[in-house]
């Protein structure tokens, strides 16, 4: 593997996602965990399953921006709505799953489906998961 470009690091004190606390290498971020209410949880902090999420959306967002513009097309509006999702398994542990909701103005749907594959491709989200995790990516021309 080659050196990497770029090293995000942050660290989970506490109890990890059981009211613990994530705080990155540079201050930036630092939130508080909890398990969702849909897991069990108290809720009323974030999750890792939404720390993902939000990182994935930008990741593919940029992507798509990227790939738009080597391709030069335009773009007049772009949304990118990333869902992780957590799945039990029959052992009693869990899995994730994802969708990729893209949101597209100024192209046609035809268009819009060759920019999203081509994010697909180059997000290293999609590329770290893929093959890993079931995903569903779709794009919406509005």
């Amino acid at each position: 593997m080659t050196k990497p470009v770029y090293v995000g690091a942050a660290t989970s004190t506490g109890d990890g996602r059981a009211g613990g606390r994530v705080r990155t290498d540079d201050g930036l971020l630092e939130v508080s965990l909890a398990i969702p209410k849909e897991m069990g949880g108290p809720g009323g902090a974030t999750n890792p399953e939404q720390l993902f999420a939000a990182g994935w959306a930008a990741c593919f967002h940029s992507a798509l921006k990227a790939v738009a513009a080597r391709r030069k097309v335009g773009i007049t509006d772009s949304a990118v709505v990333a869902e992780v999702q957590v799945h039990s398994t029959p052992e009693g542990g869990f899995t994730l799953g994802a969708a990729l909701h893209v949101e597209l103005s100024g192209v046609d749907q035809a268009t819009a489906d060759r920019l999203v594959e081509g994010a697909h491709a180059m997000c290293p989200y999609s590329n770290a998961t893929r093959g890993n995790i079931a995903v569903t990516v779709d794009a919406t021309v509005g």
